[in-house]
This record gives structure tokens, C-alpha cells and sequence, in this order.
């Protein structure tokens, strides 16, 4: 039995904070910090990340915060770029096959991501690791053996799995391999603690399983964080529904308007996933929500200015909130709108595409009949409406984006 030091347990308890820590909990994740500390043997801290697209969000923060938590403790961080695994693609909570990516736009992908990581962690101290570079040379005989270390029935637990095979739809043999190679990744590296979204759950605990299988002594954990939900308080964020996606890459006024925009439901889970608020502040804004002490919306205010204050430094978000402010408060028009001619004669769904206001004609459809596009603050709710321009007008879509149209 480990006499765990009182240190160890509170240093696991802080960076347990709102994570599910398999197997053992926080007194097994104390045992390791504690072993580190007195064999100077920093853990290995592994978080692979499949350049499927080419930004990042704030829900990828949400482990990367967490994984800085263990840099600046003097931990090793190990980032994996899924250079093979992504040409595949995960299937976790997929209803169907993912199409493959091709060689290149993996690397395509894969160029601005550590720009991104960097605004939250230290990439200069972290260990980069691209998995095609180890899984690409397994050959044949490498690869049957390590298939050979799980059964067709530990895969068919997963969930996403069972439902498809369940509801007649195909799930092509490559599938199997994502999980696997996912697993290898944790044997190439050797790491100490997996982190993942409570997604992974599957993929990181078979990790320990090959890990062992291979011959470490102590497998790795495994932390698991919430998925954090898009501005809609639905469906997780995710660049698959960029009007509920708040990106790295967005600028400071959307950032801000994006978060001013969540329900006050998700206000609390924003600031303890995306923040890093102490955990008795984190009760008292939990409190004042509780008892309508404090206007939401004041609460709302503060978070928005600490998450895109990070992101964009403290001179930005004091802009991006003045002017939200001015938009939002006052009803007015931002400073900086511009001005665009030509539109006369042109379809709504045409104009919001090409002043790329939306991604595609079946989001500018979603906007119009959520009621979101407006004409000199009437709203449109016509998919057909022709713009015909006897005067300049104000168009408006959504709730931070706007144009003058010019005759």
C-alpha cells in the first residue's frame, strides 16, 4: 500500500477538476504524480488530435487546457498529430463511414494547427509526434499482430458500433483499425495518461489494453472531459455546424458576440471548462445564477471578456465589447460595415453566400427561416426574396453580421 502525501492528493484533486479519471480515480492519479516527483521521472501526457479540418475550436481547448494544467507542473506533453489515423477518420459516434482523407489534405490540415495550439499551450516545450510515422512502417505480420490483441466482440461494445450493425448499416472492416492504431499510438510513446472527450472513452481505455498487451508495466490512465456544446446549448460544437461554432480563428467581435449569444444554462460550463476560474469563484457565479441575484446577462459579459481576452489579449476584447455594446445594447450599426454594390437584382440566399455570411445555401435556408436575416431591420422569410435596391439598405444576418447594400 503507497503512503500518498497529502500534496499529491490535492494536486490530483485540482487537475481531476470536472474530468472522469480511469481507472482508480484521484488516488490513483495521486500514486503517479507522487512516483514522478520522487523518481524526477516526468509522466508522458498524451493527447492526439486528427487534423480532419483545418482549424481549431474552443471545445479542443477544453483538453488542451487541461493537458497545460500538467506542463506547467513540469510533465511531459506529447501531441500527436493522427498523420495516419486521420486517413481513416474516427468513427466514434458516427452513424456511418467516414470518407478517407488523402495524404495531402492531411498535411493541409495539419499546417495551422500547432499556430492554434499554441495560444494555449507551450508548443515549444511539448513533445510533437506525427503517428503516421510509426504506423505507416508496421508492416503485414505487425499489423495481424496486433489485431490479434482484440476480439470482434470487444469492438461491437462500442456504441456507435452495435447501433449501426443493429440497424442494418455497413461498418467497413478499416473502422476496427482506427481504435487499434489510436491504442499503438499509447505503445509508440509511452505514455502515462491519455486525455480525450468522453467520446474516446472506448479508444483511450484500449489503449491500457494494447499497452499491457505489449508489455508495459503500468498502463496509462485515462481523462475524460465533458464535450462542450455549441452557441445553440444543443449539439457539441463542431466546425459541421459553423453558426454554433466558436473557432480559434475568429476574430475578437465574433468571439464576443458568439459567447454573449450561449444560454444561460451553458454559463457555468463555459467558465469551468474554458476558463480558468478557481473553483470557489466557480460556485459563487453558480450560486448567483441559481438565485437571480446577479442579471445573467452581467455574468454572461465577464465570461465573454475572459475567454476572448486569452485569445485576443485584454486591448481586443475591451473593442469587441464596446462594440458589442453599441450593436447589441443600443441597437445601433458597427463601426466598420461595409459598404458592398452590385447586389440589386440578386437573390437573398445568392447574397448571404457571396458576402459569405453562411457557408452554404442550406445554412443561409436555416437562417432566413429562423428568422435571422433582416432588411433594414424587417425580417426576411421568403427563400425566394429578389433584393431590388431603390434605396441603400442595412442587411443583417444573424446577430453580428452586416452589410450596407449600395445602389
Amino acid at each position: 500500500m503507497v503512503d500518498i502525501k497529502q500534496e499529491f492528493i490535492e494536486q490530483a484533486a485540482r487537475l481531476a477538476r470536472s474530468c472522469e479519471v480511469l481507472p482508480g480515480g484521484i488516488e490513483e492519479l495521486a500514486v503517479k504524480l507522487q512516483h514522478a516527483s520522487e523518481t524526477h521521472t516526468p509522466l508522458r501526457v498524451k493527447l492526439g488530435m486528427d487534423p480532419t479540418r483545418p482549424d481549431l475550436h474552443l471545445g479542443h481547448t477544453v483538453v488542451l487546457r487541461k493537458v497545460r494544467e500538467f506542463q506547467k507542473l513540469g510533465h511531459q506533453i506529447v501531441l500527436i498529430v493522427g498523420g495516419a489515423t486521420a486517413m481513416i477518420g474516427d468513427p466514434s459516434g458516427k452513424s456511418e463511414t467516414r470518407p478517407a482523407l488523402t495524404k495531402e489534405q492531411v498535411e493541409e490540415n495539419a499546417k495551422s494547427y500547432f499556430e492554434q495550439m499554441s495560444k494555449v499551450v507551450d508548443i515549444s516545450k511539448a513533445e510533437v509526434r506525427n503517428n503516421a510515422d510509426w504506423l505507416h512502417k508496421l508492416n503485414f505480420m505487425e499489423l495481424l499482430q496486433l489485431a490479434g490483441k482484440v476480439t470482434v466482440a470487444q469492438m461491437m461494445t462500442r456504441d456507435d458500433f452495435a447501433k449501426r450493425y443493429s440497424e442494418g448499416r455497413p461498418i467497413s472492416i478499416h473502422e476496427f483499425f482506427y481504435p487499434l492504431m489510436q491504442a499503438y499510438d499509447s505503445v509508440a510513446i509511452d505514455a502515462d495518461i491519455e486525455f480525450g472527450g468522453t467520446d474516446q472513452r472506448f479508444n483511450t481505455l484500449l489503449g491500457r489494453d494494447i499497452q499491457a498487451a505489449y508489455g508495459k508495466k503500468y498502463p496509462q490512465m485515462v481523462m475524460l472531459l465533458p464535450l462542450i456544446e455549441g452557441t445553440d446549448g444543443v449539439v457539441k460544437m463542431s466546425k459541421t455546424y459553423p453558426e454554433h461554432c466558436i473557432s480559434l480563428t475568429d476574430s475578437a467581435k465574433d468571439m464576443f458576440g458568439k459567447l454573449m449569444s450561449i444560454p444561460d444554462n451553458l454559463i457555468v460550463k463555459y467558465f469551468d471548462l474554458l476558463t480558468d476560474i478557481e473553483t470557489k469563484d466557480l460556485k459563487e457565479i453558480e450560486e448567483q445564477i441559481k438565485s437571480g441575484s446577479v442579471n445573467p446577462r452581467d455574468i454572461k459579459m465577464k465570461l465573454a471578456m475572459t475567454i476572448t481576452s486569452e485569445y485576443h489579449g485584454k486591448e481586443g476584447a475591451e473593442h469587441a465589447k464596446e462594440e458589442f455594446i453599441s450593436v447589441f445594447s443600443k441597437k445601433g450599426i458597427p463601426d466598420d460595415i461595409k459598404e458592398v454594390s452590385g447586389m440589386s437584382g440578386k437573390g437573398i440566399l445568392d447574397i448571404l453566400c457571396e458576402l459569405q455570411f453562411t457557408q452554404s445555401r442550406g445554412e443561409a435556408k436555416r437562417l432566413i427561416q429562423g428568422g435571422g436575416v433582416k432588411i433594414d431591420s424587417e425580417k426576411i422569410t421568403d427563400l425566394a426574396y429578389t433584393v431590388n435596391l431603390e434605396k441603400d439598405v442595412i442587411l443583417q444576418a444573424g446577430k453580428r453580421k452586416f452589410a450596407k447594400l449600395v445602389k
